[in-house]
């Protein structure tokens, strides 16, 4: 396998790590979570960047920038259609493949659709300078 189809709005399973965790001294995610690939950043010479926007069953709380799941959206995502899930965009990590610890090349579990994913990525630009980034490169 390679890691082609890993992109722009598909989602694969990842430990991810949240900020608070990395403050705290943790360098290695609680748990493996399905994240959708935000942006794909190809490098020539290098690995290619990704930044990851985790997934979660945890209502956010007041304030925090995230959007919850339509159902609609959720079958296609390859995600339980049953549970309540939001895409947290005011958090992320980088990481980078090939070359990552935690990416493998394998299919995604599903992926959101242009139209849905392409309007938060366009708002996470924009609020960028308010996210707080974990590298796990």
């Amino acid at each position: 396998m390679t890691y082609d189809a890993i992109k722009s709005g598909v989602i694969i399973i990842y430990p991810f790590l949240w900020s608070r965790q990395a403050a705290l001294g943790e360098s290695e995610g609680r748990k493996h979570r399905p994240v959708v690939v935000a942006v794909r950043v190809p490098h020539p010479n290098k690995n290619d960047l990704l930044i990851l926007f985790p997934i979660t069953t945890k209502q956010p709380s007041h304030g925090q920038f995230a959007v919850e799941v339509p159902e609609t959206k959720k079958y296609r995502a390859g995600l339980d259609p049953m549970l309540r899930q939001w895409i947290i965009l005011d958090e992320c990590n980088e990481d980078e493949i090939p070359g990552s610890y935690y990416v493998e090349p394998v299919p995604p579990v599903g992926a959101f659709s242009k139209r849905f994913f392409l309007p938060l990525v366009l708002d996470f630009i924009k609020r960028r300078e308010r996210t707080r980034v974990t590298a796990r490169r």
